[in-house]
């Protein structure tokens, strides 16, 4: 068993393309069918061995990490804790953060970082722990920390955490438009839940089964931009919009600025546009930049939580 000094990896955030919410079941939470698609922002993390477990967080970019625990609420400190102890080794570790994917943005930056915590204490401590196994424990840590590990495209079914991989070809552009103003993703799933009760009559009863819409995997395995355009749904959006009405006007800005299509990433707040192809991409991002926004261009799909 060797181990080095030190390791840098990169995971990466995620956009889901397509989100489909069950209805709540007793335990509170719902079952969903996700196509994930992972993109070029990354979180990057250095793993330098320690006596302790301990974090320090920065960023790069637009990132505000006030709100980011640095103790053990946080995904990175209790994924290096669960591999220590899955292993059985006494080992500390030092993880430094550099974030660049919005906190609390609908993008699983959080769920990264604890991929890239698994990776990085895996090769700092000398494991050589199959990726089989690494995936059982980020399923452990939460919903997206599977996803953030494996990256590229996929089906996920259960919570999210049920793993497919699904066939993509070519690359998609997208230009996010994140917020300062994060949003609890258990409470967007409560305003979903309220949602539908009001609305009831109109949307008739939610999902029993959620599925994954057969052309959004046809538009996928095409590496067609119009037909994914044309399939995007986020059951989560009408909820977000409900609870951020600003978010709206900035959706509808960057659909009549050139997108293909806009929706709110995840549980929100970030929005993604797709756009025709990386030409269109910058133009958009021009655009919405020259509008006061924030506006970054990413593509997809790009690989999991490496080491580089």
């Amino acid at each position: 068993m060797s181990s080095a000094e030190s390791v840098r990896v990169r995971a990466p955030g995620k956009i889901n393309v397509f989100l489909e919410v069950g209805d709540v079941k007793d335990d509170g939470y719902h079952d969903v069918a996700t196509a994930y698609q992972a993109v070029s922002l990354y979180e990057e993390m250095t793993a330098t061995a320690a006596d302790d477990i301990t974090l320090e967080v920065s960023a790069r970019g637009p990132v505000d990490i006030d709100g980011v625990p640095t103790d053990d609420r946080n995904l990175a400190v209790r994924a290096a804790r669960l591999l220590a102890e899955t292993a059985g080794i006494d080992r500390g570790v030092h993880l430094s953060i550099v974030k660049a994917v919005p906190v609390a943005g609908g993008m699983g930056g959080g769920s990264a970082d604890a991929a890239a915590a698994l990776v990085a204490c895996d090769a700092l401590w000398g494991l050589g722990m199959p990726t089989s196994e690494l995936v059982r424990l980020a399923a452990q840590l939460g919903a997206d920390v599977p996803f953030a590990l494996l990256g590229g495209t996929a089906v996920g079914t259960g919570r999210g955490d049920e793993l497919s991989p699904a066939l993509a070809r070519g690359r998609f552009d997208w230009v996010l438009v994140p917020n300062e103003i994060g949003m609890s993703t258990p409470v967007v799933y409560g305003e979903l839940d309220a949602h539908r009760e009001r609305h009831a009559v109109d949307i008739g009863p939610a999902p029993r089964v959620p599925a994954v819409a057969p052309e959004v995997l046809h538009a996928l395995r095409q590496g067609d931009a119009e037909m994914l355009a044309a399939s995007l749904r986020n059951d989560l959006q009408a909820p977000a919009l409900h609870l951020r009405p600003d978010l709206a006007r900035v959706l509808e800005r960057g659909e009549s600025s050139g997108a293909l299509a806009g929706l709110v990433s995840g549980s929100g707040p970030t929005l993604a546009f797709l756009a025709a192809d990386e030409e269109s991409a910058i133009d958009l991002q021009v655009t919405l930049s020259a509008a006061g926004l924030v506006a970054l261009h990413v593509h997809g799909p790009v690989g999991g939580a490496r080491v580089l």
